[in-house]
């Protein structure tokens, strides 16, 4: 049986829930489940027939499911939550809540490799049953692709150089663990901005091993689907890259390019923005320093 995991306190909670304006008898998705501390209260403000419905590809969350006949937990990524939303009857929602990126338990596991602090071998995947993980990515990569994945998805821009050092120097021996990895590209980790530079070059292999930007757009893009008129989305992002995709898609319903305007130069948007942007105070980034760079942005269905 697997062992109930240590998950932190949900970041933005009351908002991020406030946000999806709960009916008691609605349909509701939470896409990362984690710990469950969204759905806990998403239940909390359910009446008995609400339903909930949770995602989590990660293995470690199923320790965390919740006793209640409201609640189902669907062990998938949530880049397919119409297919498993569909397989149980469900085909509209009222509201779809995500809390994007890793959770506070995957960095707290030393061996699941997403962490700077800890040498572990080289993983990063969220889910255990990917083939493709970082180890993969730093040995086999060819240097374009490697180039590719530090300038799109860490936004370094001396990642021509990060990519040729890798290769270098994997011609002698495979980088096997993170430690080793901080070791072949030691030269570009000063001190002053050490951390700052290896968590670009982290977030960079894990968006890649996870396939994030590519499952993000797909979920976005199936979630306007299933909304019901006037449905919720609340979401919250940690980094550039993630705000940009939600933020493009809740004001023109497009990743990139501009929308076609009729006669008049109006579009029909698909949402109406609710509120403003919404970041953590200083009280929350104390007790949660994960919730320091998060943003949550609510939108209603049109």
């Amino acid at each position: 049986m697997t062992t109930k995991m240590e998950y932190h306190n949900p970041v933005l909670l009351h908002p991020t829930v406030d946000g999806l304006n709960i009916k008691p008898d609605g349909v509701y998705v939470d896409v990362t489940f984690g710990g469950g501390g969204h759905s806990k209260e998403i239940l909390k403000r359910l009446g008995p027939n609400g339903r909930l419905f949770a995602f989590d590809q990660d293995e470690d969350a199923l320790a965390n499911a919740l006793p209640d006949e409201r609640f189902t937990l669907i062990n998938e990524n949530f880049r397919f939550i119409k297919r498993f939303l569909r397989f149980h009857g469900v085909k509209s929602v009222d509201g779809i809540l995500a809390d994007l990126g890793v959770s506070s338990h995957q960095f707290d596991v030393p061996e699941r490799g997403f962490s700077t602090r800890f040498d572990a071998e080289l993983d990063m995947r969220m889910s255990q049953r990917n083939d493709l993980n970082a180890y993969r990515v730093v040995n086999e990569y060819e240097e374009q692709d490697l180039r590719r994945v530090f300038f799109d998805y860490g936004e370094l821009k001396n990642a021509p150089v990060l990519a040729r050092t890798i290769v270098e120097a994997r011609k002698d021996y495979p980088i096997k663990t993170t430690e080793e990895l901080k070791e072949v590209l030691k030269k570009f980790l000063p001190e002053k901005v050490r951390n700052k530079v290896l968590a670009q070059i982290y977030q960079a292999i894990r968006i890649e091993v996870n396939q994030e930007m590519d499952v993000l757009k797909e979920f976005i893009e199936q979630s306007l689907e299933i909304l019901k008129p006037g449905g919720r989305f609340s979401v919250i992002s940690y980094h550039s890259l993630e705000d940009r995709l939600v933020k493009r898609f809740i004001k023109n319903g497009m990743f990139e390019g501009e929308p076609e305007r009729d006669f008049y130069g109006n579009f029909s948007v698909p949402y109406k923005t609710i509120g403003k942007l919404i970041v953590p105070d200083n009280e929350e980034i104390k007790i949660n320093n994960r919730a320091r760079s998060a943003k949550l942005r609510v939108a209603e269905k049109l």
